[in-house]
């Protein structure tokens, strides 16, 4: 018969589902029992209500039914109290420090840390550069890559929509854990306010905002870090380049020259604040009719002008797909929902060209031409 050591050694590679650590580790198992062939597993939740805890109580089951002599497997639902939550935030604020070590308390850590992060910005509201964000987190996510993504359009938030979240995240003392879909975990100001609830503030606001979405939040170093910035090169696009003076800023435009010469603009301020410009992304190239002849609605080359003016490359063309914005609207990225659709098919070469081809080693590094 499994003894009560067995069965925490099983548990042990067994992770909350949100903060991605060992629930042995976090002190969240509270004991074990048996009845014959029966096991009983209490597992103390981080909250009460944790939206998670069905995911949590098929693992635990999962780890120990295996087990010599084990017939049954019972999993005891109970919640931390304020002081286990507050050892257990204690652990998620404790960031790495350069060179070994920790500091604890409010940092960003992105600031030393090995993701990269990819700001994709735009001249313009209107040319999809939400919908281009959601579906290049995921195909990042499908290339095996652990995906995060701040969405800092604050005043237009879509991201949790367009990716599926409709739940709020979790709190454990003042650690923000992010909700997760589709392998992409999210912070939006979509999760603190309603959707038709404006977000009307000044910039010193929308600065502690931003910075609270770095620090405040657990992000358990990322490989990619997706920022959906707001169009234009206001307050936001200013707070982001401080908080973020590794990001690689990807353009998207459409095809049309009015679309284009408003993108160069931010391609500008890339280089103003002293970003690496990664390259262009040209969305809503083209509609492909029943015929199968592909009907250039807004103009064509407009993308591979703005990337030959910037000296950077044209990272993809994503043709107009009514499956795209569909998805957008319903949460089910098109990349998730039709994998082998010619707009998919574009996400996934552009997540593949930014993983490998354009990796840091090889970011394209030039002075801007401004049309």
């Amino acid at each position: 018969m499994a003894t009560e050591q067995q069965v925490i050694e099983a548990l042990r590679p067994v992770e909350d589902p949100e903060i991605h650590r060992s629930i042995v580790d976090l002190d969240m198992v509270k004991g074990v029992a048996f009845d014959g062939g029966a096991v009983t597993v209490t597992v103390a939740l981080t909250v009460a209500g944790c939206p998670l805890k069905t995911e949590i109580t098929r693992r635990v089951t999962d780890a120990v039914t295996p087990l010599d002599g084990v017939t049954a497997v019972e999993v005891d639902l109970t919640v931390m109290s304020d002081e286990q939550r507050q050892s257990v935030a204690e652990q998620l604020r404790a960031q790495p420090a350069p060179g070994g070590g920790e500091h604890p308390g409010r940092v960003n850590p992105f600031t030393d840390a090995r993701t990269r992060i990819l700001a994709i910005a735009s001249g313009k509201g209107g040319v999809g550069k939400s919908s281009v964000s959601a579906n290049l987190s995921v195909a990042l996510a499908q290339r095996g890559h652990q995906v995060a993504v701040v969405d800092a359009d604050v005043w237009g938030f879509s991201m949790p929509r367009m990716l599926g979240i409709d739940r709020p995240p979790v709190v454990i003392d003042d650690v923000i854990l992010p909700p997760e879909a589709n392998g992409v975990h999210l912070i939006s100001m979509g999760f603190f306010a309603r959707e038709d609830q404006p977000v009307v503030w000044r910039g010193p606001m929308l600065h502690k905002a931003l910075e609270q979405f770095l620090t405040d939040v657990h992000w358990d170093e990322p490989d990619f870090l997706v920022v959906d910035m707001p169009p234009g090169t206001g307050d936001i696009a200013l707070s982001m380049a401080q908080f973020l003076p590794r990001a690689e800023v990807v353009i998207v435009t459409t095809p049309q020259p009015a679309a284009q010469r408003v993108a160069q603009r931010a391609a500008y301020m890339a280089e103003k604040v002293n970003l690496e410009l990664l390259g262009v992304i040209e969305n809503m190239s083209w509609f492909r009719g029943d015929d199968g002849k592909a009907y250039e609605l807004f103009g064509k080359d407009g993308g591979r002008l703005l990337a030959e003016q910037l000296e950077v490359p044209l990272l993809g063309q994503v043709p107009l797909v009514p499956e795209l914005r569909i998805g957008a609207d319903e949460g089910r990225p098109i990349v998730v929902t039709n994998p082998d659709d010619e707009a998919s098919q574009v996400f996934f070469r552009i997540a593949e060209r930014i993983d490998d081809e354009l990796a840091p080693k090889k970011i394209y590094r030039t002075e801007l031409k401004i049309i």
